[in-house]
């Protein structure tokens, strides 16, 4: 395989599809609406804004996709990062129910686009989820029957030890959701699908064209490394690299860095084996496993994460170790790409949308559900800045906390928190 150039060494560089340069900006551009970052928020922002006729630029410091959007597991799953359960009792049971169909809605807003702009992505059907406790299994179990009955959700369901073990091949677990109606991709090539639909529609693109800073008011600007665009509107749509550019959302997000393998093509026995009906999975623990089949079905496998600033230095070694947990068969199989990205959570790990001034929005914090909520969070931004904010203002009102300490001190707590819960996910029931 031929790596993409300019993208972590990882086989989605190595297998991507559509892989199409953009120029760097130079000089002076005026549009509607700038949007800073080419991940999945700022591609499907400027997507649905051109669809609507706007001018858009997309600004991006590196290449499409080059971040978190390039680099996460594939998985694209309905629900958030916290149970509907948990949603009820923080936000209540209308906000729960409006945030459950706008997750269902995200995942089919990213099927859509796949069929609309013929996006060649190894798009495959099937999420399962795996209690890795005792306790977690009676979670799982009180999750779906909450689902089908209080929100009508019929395409999941619940998988006893037996079925779990002929369906992954793993004695570790104890019980399951299978949900039909999540989805899961090749990450990377979906991002360059929607890069080539925003160049289809007339979307400016501009790759090593870092944001240094930007200015809000009457007349916005955005200055880049060599250039500098003029806009009515602009769109921060940085998530986990947003570093110095916003210091007002700086500490509602913590940077964390997860890590991914992928091992050489399997038999299909083996692949048969690992994961029965194609799905993809994930398992309970605070520190989450997820892996999945690639279409040529090598087996990525995500697991493990750190707080600092830098990637180990062995990341297929770093990240075998949780595979061999789950899969000690696979002690022999060798690991042909080992990749990290660095990703943002918010400590209530709910979405963190909103507005800084009145022409400038940002969203972000997606907290490792990114393929849905980003795609869907670009499509409300869209509507909001052309005069539909009613979507928006209900993910814009959900409560948003800063990290303690600030962007100063929240490393320290965090590393002691996630301390606390990796010894949950070793020694808890």
């Amino acid at each position: 395989m031929k790596k993409l150039q300019g993208h972590a060494d990882s086989y989605y560089a190595a297998s991507a599809t559509a892989a199409t340069s953009f120029p760097r900006l130079t000089g002076p551009v005026s549009v509607d609406v700038c949007v800073v970052g080419a991940g999945y928020t700022g591609l499907s922002t400027a997507l649905h804004l051109a669809e609507r006729g706007y001018k858009v630029a997309v600004v991006e410091a590196e290449r499409v996709g080059w971040g978190a959007s390039g680099r996460n597991g594939g998985h694209v799953g309905v629900g958030q990062r916290r149970s509907q359960a948990d949603l009820e009792n923080m936000l209540g049971k209308d906000t729960a129910h409006t945030m459950w169909q706008f997750s269902v809605e995200a995942v089919q807003l990213v099927e859509h686009l796949i069929e609309k702009h013929t996006i060649q992505c190894d798009l495959k059907r099937g999420i399962m989820r795996l209690a890795a406790k005792s306790s977690h299994d009676s979670d799982l179990r009180r999750e779906v029957q909450l689902l089908q009955e209080r929100y009508g959700y019929s395409r999941i369901r619940y998988v006893d030890r037996g079925e779990v073990r002929d369906l992954v091949g793993s004695k570790r677990y104890l019980g399951g959701q299978l949900d039909r109606g999540s989805l899961h991709l090749h990450p990377l090539s979906y991002a360059l699908g929607l890069a080539s639909a925003c160049a289809a529609s007339g979307v400016d693109l501009y790759e090593h064209s870092r944001a240094l800073c930007y200015r809000g008011g009457s007349s916005c600007t955005v200055e880049t490394v060599s250039g500098q665009v003029k806009a009515r509107n602009i769109v921060l749509a940085c998530n986990g690299y947003l570093g110095k550019l916003e210091p007002r959302l700086a500490g509602r997000i913590m940077p964390i860095n997860n890590f991914v393998l992928a091992t050489e093509p399997l038999s299909i026995s083996l692949g048969k084996e690992l994961i029965a009906n194609d799905y993809a999975v994930q398992d309970t623990l605070f520190v989450i496993n997820y892996w999945k089949l690639s279409g040529d079905n090598r087996l990525i496998f995500g697991g493990g994460e750190n707080y600092t600033t830098r990637f180990p230095k062995d990341i297929p070694g770093f990240v075998r170790k949780y595979m061999l947990r789950v899969y000690p068969q696979l002690a022999n199989i060798r690991i042909d790409y080992g990749w990290g990205g660095t990703l943002a959570i918010t400590l209530n790990r709910l979405p963190n949308l909103g507005r800084l001034e009145p022409n400038v929005y940002y969203s972000q914090g997606y907290s490792g559900h990114g393929v849905p909520t980003a795609t869907f969070a670009g499509k409300l931004l869209a509507e909001v800045i052309a005069g539909t904010e009613e979507h928006f203002d209900i993910l814009a009102q959900l409560p948003a906390h800063r990290f303690p300490g600030g962007t100063l001190l929240r490393w320290p707590c965090l590393v002691l928190g996630m301390l606390y819960h990796s010894l949950l996910d070793r020694f808890g029931r």
